[in-house]
């Protein structure tokens, strides 16, 4: 199976050249394929909060890549260069708020750093780190996807009908995907049918990015506006809801693109299935639960315009980007370290303490 996902892949978005860090630009898919080059921290940080790079997973191998050029350009330029690193830890730390990935890549970053020996070439120890971390993230998609495909397979069988939020692809990942590489693998099983998109108001990251990503791999696919995804699961067959996530906490309370807490609510009133399909990356202990999440806010324009154009009334605008799903509106988990069904507190710390399946 692996084999196969590999050769279907036809997407990737994150280019790691000969020090440079290359970024396709998601402000501008699918229109124009606009590669962005990165050649230290401060301009990853930018990417990463100007959204030309998105999704927790890249946002956390980009900042791994921006790290591993602070380093090299904080030693050529001599002394006092752990405490001048500093300075860049903390800019692509404050990027984004709320993925997980983006603090546990750093963290693991600091780490090695802290583990280097005397003598020891720490430049180009930083960059293997951050190339490992990239490939980890692929190789945990590549699993997650036959995970989730084979719990498709066991519930329902043939030629479904799914639906999905938001873009956790290529687009936001190390490669592959979390929630679309699931779909993709069950589309090669003959499991799919067709995939419906919400549209993913205001950054359309379904109609621009997910849609684009599946057409490209062949895959059909149909765009909807957000709000008829109760309708679609009433009058579709939709028998799968499968999103990614952005940080999970201790107790399986999920945050995900804004939209997703209710199309969790809308599934469950149509007897839909919910699976959530993330690294363990993404996954916060120290979080009891997705009361203690920061869920970031965007400026209010991104609502009220559309392509820098203002279509809104002159009045306030609130635009959270992400919610919280409750963990007893989720059916499943899915991540490398296997499957957790119905999650809670216990079930999320004994997933923990499991090796990776790959």
């Amino acid at each position: 199976m692996r084999d196969r996902l590999l050769a279907a892949e036809k997407v990737d978005a994150i280019d790691w050249r000969d020090g440079i860090l290359y970024l396709l630009d998601q402000r501008v898919l699918p229109t124009e394929e606009r590669w962005q080059a990165c050649s230290d921290a401060a301009q990853v940080a930018q990417a990463i909060a100007s959204m030309q790079v998105r999704g927790a997973p890249a946002i956390g191998i980009c900042a791994a890549y921006g790290l591993a050029m602070a380093v090299r350009q904080r030693l050529a330029a001599g002394d006092d260069w752990e405490m001048a690193l500093e300075e860049d830890f903390e800019s692509l730390l404050h990027s984004r708020p709320t993925g997980a990935n983006l603090f546990w890549s750093l963290n693991r970053m600091r780490e090695r750093l802290l583990r280097i020996k005397e003598g020891e070439d720490v430049a180009a120890i930083m960059e293997a780190e951050a190339i490992a971390i990239h490939d980890s993230d692929r190789e945990a998609n590549l699993t997650m996807a036959q995970l989730g495909a084979e719990l498709i397979r066991k519930h329902q069988g043939n030629e479904q009908a799914v639906l999905t939020h938001g873009n956790a692809g290529a687009l936001a990942t190390g490669g592959f995907g979390t929630a679309l590489g699931v779909i993709r693998a069950a589309y090669l099983e003959g499991m799919v049918e067709r995939v419906y998109v919400d549209e993913t108001r205001p950054w359309l990251q379904g109609s621009r990015l997910t849609a684009w990503e599946l057409a490209c791999d062949g895959i059909p696919v149909t765009v909807n506006a957000d709000a008829a995804a109760a309708h679609l699961m009433k009058t579709k067959g939709i028998t799968w809801v499968i999103v990614g996530a952005d940080r999970i906490a201790a107790n399986g309370d999920v945050a995900s693109k804004i939209g997703t807490y209710q199309l969790a609510v809308n599934a469950m009133h149509h007897g839909v299935r919910f699976m959530v399909v993330a690294s363990s990356s993404s996954i916060d202990l120290n979080l009891d639960s997705g009361e203690d999440i920061l869920l970031e806010e965007r400026d209010a324009g991104e609502l009220m315009e559309v392509a820098g154009k203002r279509v809104g009334a002159e009045v306030d605008a609130f635009n959270p980007v992400f919610d919280v799903t409750p963990a007893d509106l989720i059916d499943v988990i899915v991540t490398e370290k296997g499957i957790v069904d119905r999650p809670d507190t216990v079930k999320m710390a004994q997933l923990m303490c499991r090796k990776r399946l790959h």
